[in-house]
């Protein structure tokens, strides 16, 4: 339908999540259509974004400022992580005003035929945080889909013996439904209704 650089943008549109064919065709229109100085605000604003953002040393978490400003939280609960599939998810659950403690973010979830073993959800660096002997519950904040359910057996098969609850939020949740479309109130029971792993 389109070519050229119009073209470009909606197959770039394309790549980000949700957005579909129409979508991105709309996206691009409207974008060319716009005040140029309107559409170049948007443009330096993803390019600053990208720039200024990197992952966290600590949790891994997206973020302007290393460490992150949860790990610099000095007030936060240091024996209690929360471990998430990535940055969105952490902010979620920030949202509900109920958790206080620290996060680490695994950015993916284990998929064997996809390519993504522990070294991709970064276990090592996960590892390393256990390891202090700090943590004394870690509660596993992930999807429950078939990825989600592989990535929590995992992780509590490797904690299992280091004397940590480990819990996981409540099956309220859906399975195969992802925590980024689960309303507040689901997402904020599902939380307190957290139960162990291992038991």
């Amino acid at each position: 339908m389109f070519n050229g650089f119009l073209e470009d943008l909606v197959i770039n549109f394309k790549k980000l999540p949700g957005i579909g064919s129409k979508t991105a065709q709309r996206l691009a229109i409207h974008l060319v259509s716009i005040d140029k100085a309107e559409a170049f605000n948007l443009s330096d604003s993803i390019k600053d974004a990208v720039q200024s953002y990197k992952n966290c040393s600590i949790c891994n978490m997206l973020s302007e400022t290393d460490p992150c400003r949860f790990c610099s939280d000095t007030t936060r609960l240091s024996n209690v992580l929360c471990v998430v599939a990535n940055t969105q998810d952490a902010y979620l659950i920030e949202s509900l005003h109920e958790y206080k403690g620290r996060y680490f973010v695994l950015n993916d979830l284990l998929s064997p035929l996809d390519g993504i073993g522990p070294d991709e959800i970064q276990f090592p660096q996960l590892l390393k945080i256990i390891q202090t002997g700090e943590i004394d519950e870690i509660i596993l904040a992930l999807n429950p889909s078939a990825e989600g359910e592989s990535t929590i057996n995992f992780l509590a098969s490797q904690f299992e013996d280091k004397n940590i609850k480990i819990t996981r939020l409540s099956t309220g949740l859906p399975f195969g439904g992802d925590i980024e479309y689960t309303s507040s109130l689901t997402l904020s029971n599902a939380f307190k209704r957290r139960y162990s792993v291992t038991e």
